[in-house]
């Protein structure tokens, strides 16, 4: 039918030529058609049949999704699109700072009228540019206004926001650049500037660059400053940018989030207006952020916001109730982030596992200087803490009465612990992006710094379930937001099953690929996130594995590696990251690294042990000082503590087929330059066995590590 020409007539049915001539055979049926032919309108172009009502998917640019929208509660909101929730914002904000940062010694902002002034300039100058409807804007370069202001204006002029990781290759760029048929390219810098430049000649939808700081060392056709840009919209009429605004709806997609292609190629998650909308509603409501007219919330942008969860707290979930997002310097995850928390204390943090770890190594190695008093003093009140926090956690968050020695310990050690962090205003402390360890979690939550675990993914627009200050569980991450609901499919005798979410967060599809779309949206439409989980008898949700990292001996056992790695890393402090081997293999085995320095300015492991490593070290007896000096077993007395507690590990291994039976110490540790992390710290497995494949074939030639201190080790 929908390719045959056809005709409307005035009461309102269709009919097809094809219909007709196939009707001849028919001569009452062909009679009553001929007659509605006869009286239809023939309209002036070829037309085809109204579109059915939209399914809950779709990978087209164009396309159009179901929401869905529930019967009572949060989930029966009316949609909106980002214009409308930003008007919204400007009407009941309009004169409180939106933005702030650094130029030099001057800290400059915007307030939220003027940012939504600059967004319509940058919307009109994306248009004049020649910006087509749904074509992307990729973003390359660190969090800043420009960055905001950017991403808001691409989504105005109807085109696709789409943040670019700053570690991706030229190669990468060019992949998600040719993907979204990107129109225009903002970059930070130069060095930004020359990877697409290298790569060009190969984006034939591409028309203009534009580069947000520093000066361009080069003029080219189509290369922009950032004011050149906002000029170019600068005194455009509002009436074309107006009729672009008023034609989206909140079922049309406006941002594309990519995968960091830790399996395979990038995948194109395409998200709603009300995708972001609602989700910024319904996670407000859950953490219950406080309105600016109120008391105004402040949040520190320095996570990649080519990330959903950066996206969702720094852009939306601030826009939503008139918060102050602060920038901080491009160096923030090598050093210089607790400097920025210190000048703007937020009252929210989100930080990624290994941000708290960092923070978590940093204290011990500043306690481990401190006087025996001041060590006897901070060990009493992590006590307090610790028992204090478990028993209010118990108690799911009931009033009942603090004792006397907390608010001691809150006067001699958290208050000053918090306010040296930066976290003094800092009420919700959350961590999520990827799994934290037992160890850090139970750390700050004995110096009165509770981490509220979150979890979720790119294709749910963030979020799915928070912890709460009243309602959190150590290695839980909390209960849903509302509206949403979880569903565990195929759940094991123990209860774990993988994790389905269902909710208006839900995404709608990942562009061009309806077959990757259709494996992670069941015919019900719910989203399979490729994790496993449980809950609780109290409907806490708790991560247990994922599909995909799961081992699969040849012995054919399963085993989640996540829990034997953190269980490692506990037990041997000297640890940075572990990583269990053992798919398709007859025993397990695991590559080790040590905690070393990081290079502030590439990001790059040095070889020189952080101070809490040389501290391990020097209480066991090594001399050691480098990595290179203990790796692939050259210090025995360091091997032999590293089995010990490889040791220890195995001795609570559920079976035989969960022990460890080979490590090695590797010479460097992982890092996101290196290849073996993500943007987020992530883990990218199928990328460390690649690159690791030599020493992990040693594992299965040679004779098992030696697992009692009788026998041999290597030689030094």
């Amino acid at each position: 039918f929908d390719t045959t020409v056809q005709y409307k007539h005035p009461a309102g049915c269709w009919v097809s030529d094809m219909l007709l001539s196939d009707c001849h055979n028919t001569p009452s049926l062909f009679l009553l058609l001929k007659d509605i032919y006869l009286n239809a309108q023939r309209p002036t172009s070829l037309s085809v049949l109204a579109a059915a009502e939209p399914g809950l998917r779709t990978s087209q640019r164009d396309g159009e999704v179901k929401l869905r929208i529930g019967e009572s509660g949060v989930a029966a909101e009316t949609p909106l699109t980002v214009n409308q929730m930003f008007t919204s914002a400007v009407e009941r904000f309009g004169n409180f700072t939106a933005l702030s940062w650094k130029e030099g010694d001057q800290q400059r902002s915007l307030n939220y009228k003027d940012y939504y002034k600059a967004c319509c300039t940058a919307a009109k100058s994306f248009l004049k540019l020649g910006l087509q409807r749904f074509h992307g804007v990729g973003i390359l370069g660190f969090n800043s206004a420009e960055w905001f202001i950017a991403d808001i204006g691409a989504i105005l002029a109807g085109g696709f926001a789409v943040g670019i990781y700053t570690t991706n290759s030229p190669e990468a760029c060019q992949y998600v650049a040719e993907n979204c048929k990107a129109n225009i390219i903002v970059v930070e810098n130069h060095k930004q500037l020359q990877k697409i430049l290298q790569v060009e000649d190969k984006l034939p939808h591409l028309k203009a660059i534009i580069q947000y700081k520093d000066a361009l060392k080069e003029k080219r056709p189509n290369l922009y400053t950032w004011e050149e840009f906002m000029e170019l919209g600068r005194n455009e009429p509002d009436a074309p940018l107006e009729a672009v605004i008023s034609s989206q709806k909140p079922n049309q997609c406006c941002t594309l989030i990519y995968t960091s292609g830790t399996t395979g190629q990038p995948k194109g998650v395409m998200l709603s207006h009300d995708n972001i909308t609602w989700t910024a509603l319904s996670t407000n409501n859950h953490i219950r952020l406080t309105n600016a007219t109120e008391a105004q919330e402040s949040v520190v942008s320095y996570l990649p916001l080519s990330h959903i969860a950066a996206q969702m707290v720094d852009i939306w979930l601030a826009m939503k109730v008139g918060g102050a997002t602060y920038f901080a310097q491009p160096d923030a995850l090598k050093g210089s982030l607790v400097n920025t928390l210190k000048e703007v204390r937020p009252t929210a943090f989100l930080g990624v596992p290994r941000v708290w770890e960092k923070m978590q190594e940093k204290m011990k190695s500043v306690g481990a200087k401190s006087s025996t008093v001041r060590r006897k003093v901070a060990a009493w009140a992590k006590d307090v803490g610790r028992q204090t926090n478990l028993t209010k956690m118990n108690q799911n968050g009931a009033a009942g009465r603090t004792p006397l020695s907390y608010h001691i310990a809150k006067k001699l050690v958290f208050k000053k612990v918090r306010k040296a962090l930066g976290l003094d205003r800092c009420s919700k402390c959350y961590t999520g992006a990827a799994p934290i360890t037992k160890d850090t979690l139970e750390f700050f939550l004995s110096l009165d710094i509770p981490l509220y675990e979150l979890y979720g993914m790119s294709e749910n627009t963030g979020p799915h379930t928070i912890s709460l200050p009243d309602a959190f569980k150590l290695t839980s991450c909390g209960k849903e937001i509302p509206g949403c609901k979880t569903k565990l499919h195929n759940p094991d005798e123990e209860g774990n099953g993988e994790i389905c979410f269902w909710g208006r967060h839900v995404f709608m599809g990942y562009l061009n690929m309806p077959e990757k779309t259709d494996e992670a949206l069941d015919a019900e439409g719910w989203l399979h996130s490729g994790d496993l989980g449980k809950h609780d008898q109290n409907g806490f949700l708790y991560i247990t594995g994922r599909i995909k990292e799961l081992i699969i001996t040849a012995g054919g056992e399963n085993i989640p590696p996540v829990p034997i790695e953190d269980a490692v890393k506990e037990a041997v402090p000297l640890i940075s990251n572990a990583m269990l081997i053992g798919d398709k293999r007859k025993f397990l085995s695991m590559l080790l690294t040590i905690k070393c320095q990081v290079n502030t300015n590439s990001g790059i492991p040095e070889d020189e042990l952080t101070p809490e490593a040389l501290e391990f070290c020097r209480k066991l007896g090594s001399k050691a000082t480098r990595v290179s000096e203990i790796a692939g077993g050259r210090d025995r007395v360091i091997h032999a503590a590293i089995q010990e507690g490889i040791n220890r590990v195995n001795e609570k291994a559920t079976s035989n087929a969960q022990r460890i039976q080979k490590w090695i110490v590797l010479d460097q540790d992982f890092s996101i330059n290196g290849g073996e992390l993500g943007p987020t710290m992530k883990l990218k497995r199928p990328v460390v066995l690649k690159m690791y494949r030599e020493q992990i074939e040693n594992f299965y030639k040679e004779l098992p590590t030696p697992t009692t201190p009788d026998n041999p080790l290597p030689p030094k």
